[in-house]
């Protein structure tokens, strides 16, 4: 944990994913003040038109950002972390912002295991005070 699942509707070359999981796990890391070693990022690359935002009118293009993360952090904190994975996203695929979501799913820490470090636990203010 944490774990980033995009799912997105087309293909993209393998250096574009690689750049754009470098600078979420950047971009998670900073706003949600923790380590970028610990992010995943998977891309799942739905076969085109497989993927849509329904709406009143014409559905259109979507992607959707599943972010599993330990308990812990603020509302607004997530908020920050959501724009921020939005904007990236929309700039590094050429993708609406407007038709891109983040959904959480939070998980005690103890769901996750490292074989290095075991059982993880709740984040907590003083993991951002270590680094």
């Amino acid at each position: 944990m944490p774990y980033l699942q995009l799912d997105v509707p087309r293909r993209y070359p393998a250096h574009v994913k690689q750049r754009l999981a470098q600078q979420l796990g950047g971009l998670f890391a900073s706003v949600m003040q923790t380590s970028s070693h610990k992010v995943v990022v998977a891309f799942r690359e739905l076969p085109d038109g497989s993927l849509w935002r329904c709406g009143d009118g014409d559905v259109e293009a979507a992607a959707v950002i599943g972010c599993d993360i330990r308990h812990g952090r603020p509302p607004e904190q997530r908020a920050r972390l959501a724009e921020q994975l939005i904007r990236a996203c929309a700039d590094a695929l050429a993708l609406d912002p407007a038709c891109i979501s983040v959904q959480f799913t939070q998980h005690a820490g103890d769901d996750i295991f490292r074989l290095a470090e075991g059982l993880g636990a709740d984040w907590t203010p003083v993991e951002a005070s270590r680094g």
